[in-house]
C-alpha cells in the first residue's frame, strides 16, 4: 500500500455512504452510532460498514477525536470484451489494458460483451460496480 491509496480523516467527518478502511479492507459506511462523552473519557463512534470487494460487514469503534483511514476510490469505465461464466474480460478504453474481473451476483444478466461497465478501484483491487447505459 502506498500513501496515495489511503488518507487520514478525523472520525467526526466520516459519513454514511462514504468510504473507510477497517482491518485493511476498504468499506462503504452504512451506519454510524455516537455515544456521549462519559465521566472518564471522550465520545466514541461505532462505524458499521460493508467491504466493497468482499461484501463482509465490519465494525470500527474509536474515539471521535481520533483519525480514521479513508481509501482513495477511483471510478473508471471499461469495455466488456467477453463474458465467460461468472467472469468478464474487460478493456480499459484509455490504456487498452485487458483484465478479468468476477461479475457481481446482482449484475449477472446485465453484463454482456460490447457493453460498458463502471469499475471501482481502491488499494490495488478492482471490482465491477454497475453497468453503464449508452446515453450516460
Amino acid at each position: 500500500m502506498t500513501d496515495e491509496e489511503i488518507l487520514r480523516t478525523p472520525m467526526k467527518e466520516i459519513r454514511v455512504n462514504r468510504y473507510i478502511v477497517i482491518d485493511g479492507i476498504p468499506c462503504k459506511v452504512v451506519d454510524i452510532e455516537t455515544s456521549s462523552p462519559g465521566k472518564h473519557g471522550s465520545a466514541k463512534m461505532r462505524v458499521t460498514a460493508i467491504g466493497i470487494f468482499d461484501g463482509q460487514k465490519k465494525t470500527l469503534l474509536k474515539p471521535s477525536h481520533d483519525d480514521a483511514d479513508v481509501p482513495v476510490i477511483k471510478k473508471k469505465r471499461a469495455q466488456v470484451v467477453s463474458v465467460s461464466g461468472q467472469t468478464a474480460q474487460l478493456m480499459d478504453p484509455e490504456t487498452y489494458e485487458v483484465y478479468d474481473l468476477p461479475i457481481p451476483q446482482e449484475l449477472a444478466g446485465s453484463v454482456t460483451a460490447g457493453n460498458e461497465v463502471e469499475i471501482i478501484e481502491a488499494m490495488g483491487r478492482r471490482a465491477i460496480s454497475r453497468t453503464v447505459n449508452a446515453g450516460e
